[in-house]
């Protein structure tokens, strides 16, 4: 009898295990399918869909499906409470940030790339994509009606992952803009009218798709600030360099040497003078993106009961318009995979940040961080920072810590003229490994987490 007992029991176990590897993998072949449409129809021998397409179906889910997909789901699940109960998923986009640059150092004491790309290196392992990937697999993985997460799958997932995003958009727009700036020592310096020639040593080549995947219009940002070493010239910290080559910018006139005035009482003004230029050519102002306009009016209208009585709901108002832009954002998940599949259609770029760092940082993004990151939700559980009994909440936290590096970063990078080929080939390189990444992190996660 109790051997019956067991076997069924191990019967069960290994039925619920099967159904547990069926629902971690399902939904990245999903996505694995829709990246290979996008690959066959992007294909540069065929060509059956021109880049050019490619590009102003970039620019629609941009402008258009995104928002509209943030929008109506953030804002039917926010509520007063829930605003408070969710603190703990933009921390802890600021947690996976801080992990991976650490790891993204380790890499440069471990493979030691080349002098000028080590900035570049803990940049790519530190800043994960957090927005249109998680999107695509929560939306796959909530596309069965028999997803573990329940009915409310699809809209607790994306307003899990909106609500996180403006944080990476305000770190991408501030820290990582002038982190990505050319080293200065790799600069052609000359002394006729004060401007800084570039070197092309860290590889400013023409423009891939995935610069515009997911920056539309980049350039018309580029001005004659934007490819030069900003902090460098700014706070004149490269030694000689800045001493001797190095034009002075005018910060509204400032004083010399000769200048009767004891330098300790002109040091804070000076500082605070030369923080005030570098805020005035930093792009805060892309900040506002349709996507983070989204964001913040879902937050808004979901915080005060009337306004979200009058736009969300089937008796609202204004239901015909959230329903047809809940129609529109139909089309986000199945755009983004064509458009990575575009991507991935043109192939690595010639790289001089070499293989040994390659290797590095996709092994300390894609395999290192997911570990730490399950350690920092599990603790998270422990301290009751995460909403408790959520499954889809601790699964949206893990993705912060699985995505490959953050295709705008290669964005940033042809704005700035820095390491162009190398950002280009480095996330051709994580994206195709991150299929197989994910899906070991996805079994992982159901295996154990959903049986916590």
């Amino acid at each position: 009898m109790s051997g019956l007992f067991y076997r069924l029991l191990y019967e069960n176990n290994m039925n619920s295990s099967s159904r547990d590897l069926l629902s971690a993998v399902l939904p990245l072949m999903k996505l694995l399918c829709l990246t290979g449409i996008g690959l066959f129809l992007a294909q540069p021998k065929t060509q059956i869909v021109p880049k050019a397409t490619f590009k102003l179906l970039s620019k629609l889910v941009f402008v258009l499906f995104l928002p509209c997909l943030i929008f109506t789901q953030l804002g039917q699940s926010m509520t007063l409470k829930n605003f408070t109960l969710w603190w703990f998923i933009p921390v802890n986009v600021l947690i996976s940030t801080v992990v991976g640059c650490i790891l993204g150092y380790l890499v440069v004491l471990i493979c030691r790339p080349p002098p000028e790309f080590k900035r570049f290196t803990v940049i790519m392992t530190g800043f994960g994509n957090t927005g249109n990937l998680p999107l695509a697999v929560v939306g796959s993985v909530c596309h069965s009606g028999n997803n573990p997460f329940g009915p409310d799958c699809q809209t607790k997932g994306v307003a899990y992952v909106s609500f996180a995003q403006w944080v990476a958009v305000i770190l991408v727009y501030t820290l990582v803009y002038h982190m990505m700036e050319p080293p200065l020592e790799y600069y052609e310096i000359v002394d006729e009218d004060g401007e800084i020639q570039e070197d092309n040593i860290v590889g400013d080549a023409s423009k891939p798709l995935l610069i515009e995947a997911e920056w539309p219009g980049i350039q018309e940002e580029e001005n004659e600030h934007s490819k030069t070493p900003l902090i460098a010239r700014v706070f004149n910290s490269i030694g000689s360099h800045s001493q001797t080559n190095l034009p002075d910018f005018d910060l509204h006139g400032e004083g010399r040497g000769d200048d009767t005035v004891s330098i300790t009482c002109l040091a804070a003004p000076r500082v605070v003078r030369k923080i005030r230029v570098v805020a005035e050519r930093t792009p805060i102002k892309n900040i506002l993106q349709p996507p983070t306009i989204a964001s913040l009016l879902a937050i808004v209208i979901g915080l005060v009961p009337q306004l979200k009585a009058f736009v969300f709901g089937y008796d609202a108002p204004l239901s015909f318009v959230t329903d047809s832009l809940e129609i529109l954002a139909g089309a986000m998940v199945p755009s983004v995979m064509l458009i990575l599949g575009g991507m991935l259609s043109e192939g690595p770029n010639d790289s001089t940040l070499g293989l040994r760092t390659t290797i590095g940082i996709t092994v300390a993004r894609l395999l290192l961080l997911p570990l730490l990151g399950i350690g920092v939700v599990a603790l998270a559980e422990k301290l009751n920072f995460a909403v408790m009994g959520d499954e889809m909440f601790r699964f949206v936290l893990l993705l912060q810590y699985t995505t490959p590096s953050a295709i705008l970063l290669g964005a940033i990078a042809g704005l700035r003229g820095y390491a162009v080929q190398e950002a280009s080939a480095l996330l051709f390189w994580q994206h195709v490994f991150a299929l197989f990444s994910l899906s070991v992190n996805m079994v992982i996660y159901f295996e154990w987490f959903l049986r916590v």
